[in-house]
């Protein structure tokens, strides 16, 4: 009767735990593929479109409008008139200026006849004096004259000089009324009308902004300060802009200015790209969104980011051996070394990595510029611990550079599922 009873008692017990142990729920994984393919490290920025060289048609003189010639998208040459100023008042100031110049030279003519007949009345009364036939201060007198007469002269020449001078000025101020192209080109935008006064005393009102050439363009790039050291001359770049959605446009990056802009604290450097538009779709302030490759690389072993983000909680399940096991083992490369370099994939015979195999010895320590991360990988129907490390990065996979993993093995992106009695239902994740 005891020997039966306390038979009962262990079958219930021994009940009660493979009750216990089915009852405890699984972790649900979330595994990726390990897979060979290109990838791709970019930049992105958003520019503007402008032409290569853009010219604003200004005015030098003040007036109304009398005038226009060219019209938004019109084509014009160099040289061509597009505006007109009022000209009256400058033709009347030319007039003036003529005048005045005629009334200057009348004066030098008449101050170079006083001045001869003072040279006259200076030598008669010279001689004069030397025959003692009159007061040598009445010959004093004669010479001075004769200097004033020559000064008066000189005097008289300069004011013709100026007369002169103000004639050119007002045929200059003249020929500013009309307002001609500086270079061929496309007329990208017109500011003023018929009949508008344009006030030109502190600086050149703009009349006009022409494009020289809209088969040849370029947008300026606002590129991050983290991102800029990626940048150099010379490398390739593709946009799209908002009126033509899907169809990319190409480019190349001409320089990377060295001035700074600073908004709300967040500092930018500008990028130029040249860009051929040779069907002219691209027109000058159009929002551009830029994509600049600075590495790639084609062909090699990469896993998923999220794998690499991937952190098991603590104490959920499947994970707790591995998890011990992975503190005793050492990462060191499997012979040869490289990701997808052959060998058998893991798991395909033999015991499963970490259970009774002999830890192996501590690798040599070697320098490294790649960082070292460690992953998941399904192994065995359970997760295995796998120190890799990582090289390239596109943003949603990275290069395998080394480690134990290989093309073809499935990796851990996410678990779910209910932990233990007392594990909070968490999953933490780290970032790259």
């Amino acid at each position: 009767m005891v020997a039966a009873a306390a038979a009962a008692v262990a079958l219930g017990a021994a009940g009660w735990r493979s009750k216990a142990r089915s009852a405890a729920p699984a972790q649900l994984l979330e595994t990726a593929l390990v897979e060979r393919g290109d990838v791709t490290a970019r930049v992105t920025a958003t520019g503007t479109l402008s032409a290569i060289v853009t010219v604003q048609v200004g005015s030098q003189v003040s007036g109304r409008i009398a005038a226009l010639h060219a019209d938004y998208n019109d084509r014009v040459r160099k040289g061509q008139l597009v505006a007109l100023i009022d000209p009256q008042l400058y033709q009347a100031a030319v007039a003036q200026a003529r005048a005045n110049l005629l009334a200057a030279r009348g004066n030098l003519a008449k101050a170079k006849a006083q001045a001869v007949d003072a040279e006259r009345q200076s030598a008669r009364q010279e001689a004069l004096a030397a025959r003692k036939l009159v007061a040598q201060a009445d010959a004093d007198t004669a010479q001075a004259t004769a200097e004033a007469a020559r000064a008066s002269v000189e005097a008289a020449e300069g004011a013709v000089a100026q007369a002169e001078a103000a004639l050119d000025q007002a045929e200059v101020n003249l020929a500013y009324t009309r307002i001609h192209s500086p270079t061929d080109g496309v007329v990208i935008s017109r500011s003023v009308d018929v009949g508008q006064t344009v006030a030109a005393s502190l600086q050149a009102p703009t009349l006009f902004v022409i494009a020289e050439d809209l088969a040849k363009m370029q947008v300026d790039t606002s590129v991050s300060e983290a991102d800029v050291g990626r940048l150099r001359a010379g490398m390739p770049a593709t946009f799209t802009v908002d009126a033509y959605p899907g169809e990319p446009f190409r480019g190349t990056v001409r320089q990377v200015r060295n001035a700074a802009t600073t908004t709300q604290n967040v500092v930018t450097y500008d990028a130029v790209i040249d860009v051929a538009n040779p069907e002219l779709k691209l027109k000058p302030g159009m929002t551009a969104s830029v994509t600049f490759v600075h590495a790639e690389k084609k062909g090699v072993v990469k896993v998923p980011n999220a794998a690499l983000r991937f952190r098991p909680q603590a104490g959920a399940p499947g994970f707790e051996q591995a998890q011990g096991a992975a503190s005793s083992r050492a990462a060191a490369p499997p012979p040869g070394g490289l990701m997808g370099l052959g060998g058998p994939p893991p798991g395909a015979g033999g015991p499963p990595p970490g259970a009774g195999a002999p830890a192996a010895p501590a690798p040599r320590a070697t320098k490294s510029t790649s960082p070292m991360r460690t992953v998941w990988a399904v192994r065995g129907g359970r997760p295995v611990p796998v120190q890799v490390e990582i090289g390239l990065s596109d943003g949603s996979a990275t290069e395998l550079v080394k480690g134990e993993l290989r093309e073809g093995e499935r990796v851990v992106t996410d678990a779910s599922g209910a932990p233990p009695s007392g594990v909070t239902a968490s999953l933490r994740r780290g970032g790259l």
